[in-house]
């Protein structure tokens, strides 16, 4: 038993500390965790972004500093609280020691391993997915309906995690009816059901008092992204995501058909096909899919271990481990921002071969996209800062980015607390406010700026100059530049307030 207790936690500290090994130092954080961090600074009900428990462990960053320290740790502590869950999947359908081995080191080292490297509001739903699922079985194995509670909970903290729980429950639904009806006849479910409306209605309120804006947002994102998605690619990176336990899943599958113990967990197998279905017919992002595969894991590794666990099937053991662990190798290199861009750049024929250098809009490029967008932050605060710093008149200057990312990175890196940078992207145009006349403003332009020469500013202030320009060839803000205004001579707040208006119209 200490034995067990002991290999649990070795694996636990593997992943809280590999999480912080597997970024160079070239890159800064990713665009979106700049977005997810002002939301710390801004609580409500909602976002048009994401829901808001992400902005309640962002306060908490906050709170403790702010260092990238804790920005890192809360993904990787998600991570390591998924492989927890895991485990005691694999407890409750009574696996042994070399069924939790390998069902952990099958999850450690998979595509887990980047999710929980970035502050984004993924780590957090696929724990959410894996603890919806342990407390179904939970309740299947015990009929302890205090367990459907805990369900509820765990559904209701998702959808206020991230929106993409809806399907896992869709697809329980589904599986539910056709593995474990008589569940359905449980009269504390429909509490329950009760229990996730009471979490989730103060979002839902949020919602329809600022005019569900995120509907909008998913409309925009199904027009200018999604469009992009190749369903074969959404196939293929399943495989990719998992490629060293591919086998795991595949046992899996065989057990839920062909071993009589999983039979009354078939609810699982059948929510995974609605759920894919689904994925697959909205043309949705490959990653969106990713919860459903610890819990599969947990299956088939204890089936794997029942399996070779007599006579000399049970020399298959090493063997599977050093499956898991050998074919993980080539993609550590390939998956993690461990190389600089100038280095991935030179060797990049076989992150195309991958798919890895397609971005959203459908190309290749130099790096993958998000290692892109980790590119040039920190940078473009530093220049914000120096042009800020001379200014007489500060309380009267306004910073205004283009996209969330610029406006984000500078107030992540600037020195000047109080710069306030603001945009009209995504949730910061529910934050801008005005205090004072703006006499200045430095305008922050991204890479498709269709007036370079800035000639619609120009009649409106004193001078209008351009004071740099992004020419980092690895950056995904390469070409975005910015620009002083000085001595406005227009009420920049109305102006601004009245394009706000006409942005919520639509």
């Amino acid at each position: 038993m200490r034995k067990t207790i002991l290999l649990f936690i070795c694996f636990l500290f593997i992943k809280l500390i590999l999480q912080y090994f597997l970024i160079h130092p070239a890159y800064d954080l990713q665009r979106d965790e700049y977005l997810h961090l002002d939301q710390g600074k801004h609580l409500a009900w909602g976002y048009i972004s994401v829901p808001p428990v992400t902005s309640w462990i962002s306060w908490l960053i906050h709170f403790l500093g702010g260092s990238v320290f804790w920005i890192k740790f809360f993904p990787a502590l998600f991570g390591t609280l998924t492989i927890i869950v895991v485990w005691k999947i694999i407890e409750e359908l009574n696996g042994n020691l070399f069924a939790r081995v390998i069902g952990s080191l099958a999850l450690l080292f998979s595509v887990l391993l980047r999710i929980n490297i970035l502050y984004q509001p993924n780590s957090l739903d696929i724990f959410f997915w894996t603890l919806t699922y342990f407390t179904i079985i939970k309740y299947i194995n015990t009929g302890n309906s205090k367990w459907l509670f805990v369900t509820a909970t765990a559904i209701g903290f998702g959808f206020l995690s991230k929106y993409n729980i809806v399907f896992l429950v869709i697809g329980l639904l589904f599986g539910l009816i056709l593995g474990q009806r008589k569940m359905l006849k449980e009269k504390k479910l429909y509490v329950a059901v009760i229990l996730v409306f009471a979490i989730i209605f103060p979002n839902i309120l949020w919602q329809v008092n600022n005019g569900f804006p995120t509907l909008h947002q998913l409309n925009e994102l199904s027009s200018s992204q999604l469009v992009n998605v190749k369903r074969m690619d959404f196939v293929k990176e399943q495989v990719l995501y998992f490629i060293n336990s591919i086998f795991i899943i595949l046992i899996a599958f065989a057990g839920f058909l062909m071993y009589p113990p999983f039979k009354k967990y078939r609810f699982v197998l059948w929510s995974f096909i609605v759920v894919i279905s689904l994925y697959l017919f909205l043309k949705a992002k490959s990653y969106y899919a990713i919860g459903l595969y610890p819990a599969l894991i947990a299956f088939g590794s204890v089936y794997l271990e029942r399996l070779i666990s007599d006579g000399w099937k049970k020399y298959l053991k090493p063997i599977a481990i050093i499956v898991v662990l050998g074919l993980f190798i080539p993609m550590f290199f390939l998956a993690f921002p461990i190389k600089s861009p100038e280095d991935i750049k030179k060797n990049n024929e076989i992150y195309r071969k991958f798919g890895l250098l397609r971005w959203e809009d459908g190309k290749d490029h130099d790096l993958p996209q998000d290692f892109a967008d980790m590119v040039g932050w920190s940078e473009l605060a530093r220049k914000v800062d120096s042009v800020y710093a001379p200014l007489t008149e500060k309380e009267n200057t306004l910073v205004f980015c283009d996209n969330y990312g610029e406006a984000g990175a500078i107030n992540y890196y600037s020195r000047f607390k109080k710069i306030n940078a603001v945009s009209l992207s995504a949730d910061y145009i529910n934050w801008i406010e005005f205090y004072k006349p703006i006499k200045n403003v430095i305008l922050v332009k991204d890479p498709y700026d269709d007036d370079p020469a800035r000639v619609k500013e120009k009649p409106l202030a004193e001078s209008v100059s351009l004071v740099w320009k992004n020419d980092n060839p690895y950056s995904r803000e390469k070409g975005a530049a910015i620009y002083l205004i000085q001595g406005v001579k227009v009420k920049v707040d109305s102006i601004i307030a009245r394009e706000i208006e006409q942005r919520k119209r639509l």
